[in-house]
């Protein structure tokens, strides 16, 4: 950009033209007023510190600004932000064009999982930058995300039993939980103890506010109890916790997993697992897998059911054909 031959005294972008001052962004003339107090009033509070901080700046306001989200979605957000902030550090707002975020989609083709997460917070981002009038178009509409592979891993019950005798008392009572009720992990970890019903456990889902009640059985009954004796008499809201009464960290029971894992001999098995393990042995048991796992639609449990082996089914009988065909001959 040249540097101004006149106006020097006037901030970026703004021009005095015909007794008014005006703000020219991407060949847009905005009016900000006829008298040069009340004209840098208003380009303040156009150019917010996003715009004037660049991507990083603007990134950071956004996720800032979004409703309140589940823990887990919270972090992955945050993590897309930072590698966002990290690609575009050199750009402002208005600089970034399509084609800039379709050269780093094809960047990281080979993380799609990762990539497709940062594509979806780059729309929401630039999203909040229209509406406050920093872009005049949102350039990441139109990106295509990456084909995500989906992931067919079935942990059997030989392997989850062998995962388990390798694991503490408190994590063989958080994979229990997990594989008897089919919920999400963070939702097991926040278990409060005013949850637990007369009827059942009690469960409205963090991530999508949809409302579970898993009815008791005796094995479920059984793990609620063990579970409440872990630490004594500590006081604690949640069902599960550490001695000081504290909700078990996320962090801390994926290294404990990860280590009882690596001591059974079982690869490629993630906490995660256990959810789709507990949908398809409902599905198998002929229970409601979907309404197990607090799905509004079919297509969402189908993703959770990875029960690959033959179907066994009885074929039609033809007997009555054979016997009409018999009579016209």
């Amino acid at each position: 950009m040249r540097p101004r031959q006149r106006d020097r005294h006037l901030p970026p972008c703004v021009y005095l033209r015909h007794g008014a001052y005006w703000l020219v962004k991407r060949g847009k003339w905005t009016r900000l007023g006829g008298d040069l107090p009340s004209a840098l009033a208003e380009y303040a509070r156009r150019v917010t510190p996003a715009a004037a901080g660049g991507m990083p700046a603007l990134i950071a306001d956004a996720l800032a600004a979004m409703p309140p989200l589940a823990a887990s979605t919270r972090a992955q957000y945050d993590l897309a932000g930072r590698t966002l902030s990290e690609t575009f550090a050199e750009f402002s707002p208005d600089q970034v064009e399509q084609r800039h975020i379709a050269q780093f989609r094809q960047a990281m083709a080979d993380r799609p999982n990762m990539c497709n997460r940062c594509l979806s917070v780059l729309r929401q981002v630039f999203a909040y930058a229209v509406e406050r009038q920093l872009v005049a178009s949102n350039p990441a509409i139109g990106i295509k995300p990456h084909r995500e592979a989906k992931r067919g891993r079935l942990l059997t019950l030989t392997e989850f039993h062998a995962i388990r005798d390798q694991a503490g008392p408190r994590l063989q009572c958080i994979v229990d939980l997990l594989a008897m009720t089919g919920q999400r992990v963070s939702d097991i970890l926040a278990l409060r103890r005013d949850a637990l019903r007369e009827d059942g456990i009690y469960v409205r889902q963090g991530k999508t506010g949809a409302q579970v009640l898993v009815r008791w059985t005796p094995e479920l009954r059984a793990v609620v109890e063990r579970a409440k004796t872990l630490h004594g008499n500590v006081r604690a809201f949640t069902v599960l916790h550490g001695r000081a009464g504290k909700a078990v960290d996320y962090r801390t029971l994926r290294d404990q997993w990860a280590l009882a894992c690596d001591r059974a001999g079982v690869t490629d098995a993630h906490l995660h697992d256990l959810r789709a393990m507990a949908a398809t042995m409902a599905q198998q048991q002929g229970l409601d897998a979907q309404k197990l796992l607090g799905h509004t639609s079919p297509a969402m449990t189908a993703r959770y059911l990875r029960d690959r082996s033959a179907k066994v089914v009885d074929g039609p009988s033809i007997g009555q054909v054979l016997d009409v065909g018999q009579k016209r001959a």
